[in-house]
């Protein structure tokens, strides 16, 4: 039998090694921090496969190509729709400011009524071109935003991971709060729980994640809204970084005319 001087040895190491994990341990704003600070270039040019899933399976799918660049702290980016041929044409512009005080700027561009509409308030909330992502869910959300909590660490996909609640500072926010799963390893989020006033709303998971030019990209996602039963699957067919698109992209004369390369 150990002694009760050797028990009390081995009980003071585990509490010892207990606090020191303790410590290590980031805060849930530390992990978000670096997750939002993660390096992927000055700016990114790519194609995008979107398939939308209904609960009896049936498919559509549509092609776009994705254009971003970083404008200082800010960032600008624009999705344009290629195929099918009814949505061709279709351009989402935003413009993302780092400054919490600054509404992000959003403009979609309609080819069948040839007019450029605004997306403000309440609208950002509705659903980009039927898919399970909302407008908002297209930018990225500052930190600040939100108060961030780390509750917990997983181990998930074979990945080890810091498991983040997210909840927004203002009331009156879409979601009530956000569960986010972090690879340790590369600072990205891997799986992402959205949760409204009724429960588990949406469920994001990324299905393949690797490095290209070397920055850690998140190649397939999937979108399941849990409450309706439909998915959306987000496939980067090409990317590629630090290519020099030019500032003029990213205005809304850029959309209207529909010549975007």
């Amino acid at each position: 039998m150990p002694s009760a001087q050797l028990l009390s040895r081995l009980l003071a190491g585990a509490l010892a090694l207990t606090a020191a994990t303790t410590l290590a341990a980031p805060t849930g704003e530390e992990i978000m921090t670096r997750v939002d600070q993660r390096p992927d270039g000055e700016d990114r040019r790519s194609t995008m496969v979107m398939e939308l899933i209904n609960s009896n399976g049936s498919t559509r799918v549509r092609r776009m190509l994705v254009l971003s660049k970083d404008d200082g702290p800010d960032t600008r980016k624009v999705m344009a729709l290629q195929s099918p041929p009814d949505v061709k044409g279709t351009a989402f512009l935003t413009w993302e400011y780092d400054d919490i005080a600054r509404d992000d700027d959003r403009w979609l561009y309609l080819p069948a009524l040839k007019r450029v509409r605004r997306i403000m308030g309440e609208s950002r909330n509705d659903a980009f071109m039927g898919s399970d992502f909302t407008y908002d869910d297209l930018g990225d959300r500052s930190v600040e935003e939100d108060t961030h909590q780390l509750i917990g660490e997983e181990r998930l996909d074979g990945h080890d991971c810091w498991v983040v609640e997210s909840v927004p500072k203002a009331a009156d926010e879409f979601y009530t709060r956000k569960q986010v799963w972090v690879r340790k390893d590369a600072d990205l989020p891997i799986k992402v729980e959205f949760y409204d006033h009724r429960g588990l709303l949406k469920v994001l998971r990324v299905l393949e994640a690797r490095r290209q030019d070397g920055f850690w990209v998140q190649f397939r996602t999937e979108m399941h809204n849990v409450q309706q039963d439909h998915r959306t699957l987000m496939t980067i067919e090409e990317i590629a970084h630090d290519t020099g698109l030019r500032d003029a992209l990213f205005e809304v004369s850029a959309i209207q005319r529909g010549h975007l390369r």
